[in-house]
């Protein structure tokens, strides 16, 4: 999957919003180029709530063996909850994870920073990943639309 059909996939679920950095909008330098989705039926940039999923383009400061310095890679970072965490990686996130590789590429992993808070990861995604990355995309929403639904009541 390339980042625009991931943003188009999760730009058509209902509610989201995919927020891109850029140059001018007050957003740190850092975050130029990245995409942030969020839950939002306002349409609106909310101001307290974390993004269900991201995609970063470059490595992050504490986040260098990812190795998204190399052409053409990207990561799609998923906040599925702890179900599909437990599925993806056979254990619970605050457990000790395997020393995956969190530069593999095409591979569902426990995200290398926010794993133990639940969050999976995929760099490149391709063939091996192409069901499972949109299915966790929608997993995400559902759960950021669940947790929207139960602070507005």
């Amino acid at each position: 999957m390339t980042m625009e059909e991931i943003i188009d996939l999760v730009e058509n679920l209902d509610g989201a919003l995919a927020f891109r950095p850029e140059p001018g909008d007050g957003s740190p330098e850092i975050s130029w180029g990245d995409t942030f989705f969020f839950y939002s039926p306002e349409g609106v940039m909310p101001e307290s709530t974390q993004p269900f999923a991201t995609i970063v383009t470059k490595n992050q400061p504490g986040d260098e063996r990812s190795r998204l310095d190399r052409p053409d890679t990207f990561r799609v970072n998923i906040a599925a909850g702890k179900e599909s965490f437990i599925n993806w990686t056979g254990h619970a996130p605050r457990e000790p994870a395997i020393d995956d590789d969190p530069g593999v590429t095409d591979a569902v992993i426990a995200h290398p920073v926010y794993g133990s808070v639940g969050w999976l990861a995929v760099v490149n995604p391709g063939p091996r990943t192409a069901e499972a990355v949109p299915e966790l995309l929608r997993k995400a929403h559902h759960l950021a639309r669940s947790r929207y639904e139960r602070r507005v009541g």
